[in-house]
């Protein structure tokens, strides 16, 4: 069976490697290399990383939706198109290509946590499951019916340790696809509306903490945004990320956002306790463990950090 795969970021990259095993990928197509870094270097997507060492085609449309990009994936006559967080939204004519179908692998139990972030969002929001949803690609947003779906406790895992197992586990889900494909046994089932949710993009101010919030619901933060982003507090107007922390138990009476403890550990205080920082990064500097941060950084005791 001849394939096209759509996919960016490295959630992406097992999934294509396992499509890879199970057919022809005819080509891959990935967003544009971005400049990153000090050197503002372009650096090539993951899948297009792990498309070349596979020795596969990329192509790489600045948009996909145009008449060149459509003409060229026309060309390819694929049996199936595989999209995994591509990047952008794609016309009709495009979901009219393949001579089969052209299926999601998305990383939530839909129809909850449509969208950009799911893997964020499902921690952030303290949800105790998550999971892995394979849909047939519509005009709507992650809207299609839904093939299959994989299910998984979320426990105390940050984003990037949730991601690497949802992307092994959306990979089987594929794999078991496409064998329902070749024995003609594919069922869709439609999505329920009524239960739809969303998983927006994660933006500046989604990752500023505010101390004046429990303290399970900090912790599911900064996991949610670990290790990609780190969630960020100001203190003497510069910005630290933090990214890993737990809760603790504390009755102080002092206000929410007070340094409690900064020697050896970060203790901060919440609206109903307390945090401990265990993981954190000065600006321009690596991420550390608070024990060997605090060996050469200093924060005032009883220093308040101020809200979002």
């Amino acid at each position: 069976m001849k394939f096209i795969f759509m996919g960016t970021p490295e959630f992406s990259v097992p999934i294509l490697e396992r499509l890879h095993k199970l057919g022809k990928v005819a080509l891959v197509v990935s967003q544009e290399d971005k400049r990153k870094g000090r050197g503002k270097k372009f650096t090539k997507t993951p899948v297009k990383v792990k498309a070349e060492e596979l020795g596969l085609e990329v192509y790489q449309p600045h948009d996909v939706n145009s008449e060149e990009s459509i003409e060229r994936l026309r060309e390819v006559e694929a049996g199936i198109i595989v999209v995994v967080a591509y990047g952008q939204i794609l016309k009709r004519e495009i979901l009219d290509l393949p001579k089969k179908y052209i299926v999601n692998v998305h990383a939530s139990l839909l129809p909850e946590l449509r969208g950009a972030a799911p893997i964020n969002r499902a921690i952030m929001e303290g949800k105790e499951k998550t999971g892995v949803s394979l849909m047939r690609v519509e005009e709507g947003l992650d809207s299609g019916a839904v093939s299959a779906v994989k299910e998984i406790d979320i426990k105390d895992m940050n984003a990037g340790e949730l991601e690497d197992k949802l992307s092994l586990m959306g990979a089987d889900l594929l794999e078991e696809f496409i064998r329902e494909v070749e024995e003609d046994k594919v069922n869709f089932t439609p999505q329920d509306e009524g239960k739809k949710t969303y998983a927006d993009k994660i933006l500046k101010d989604d990752l500023l903490l505010n101390f004046n919030d429990k303290s399970k619901n900090l912790v599911n933060k900064i996991r949610g945004l670990s290790p990609h982003y780190g969630a960020k507090f100001s203190y003497e107007d510069k910005l630290y990320k933090i990214f890993a922390a737990e809760e603790i138990e504390n009755s102080s009476d002092k206000k929410v956002g007070t340094i409690i403890k900064s020697d050896k550990e970060l203790i901060i205080k919440t609206l109903d306790g307390a945090i401990s920082v265990k993981e954190i990064q000065a600006p321009g500097k690596r991420a550390m463990r608070i024990d060997d941060f605090l060996r050469g950084n200093k924060f005032e005791e009883n220093y308040v950090i101020g809200g979002k």
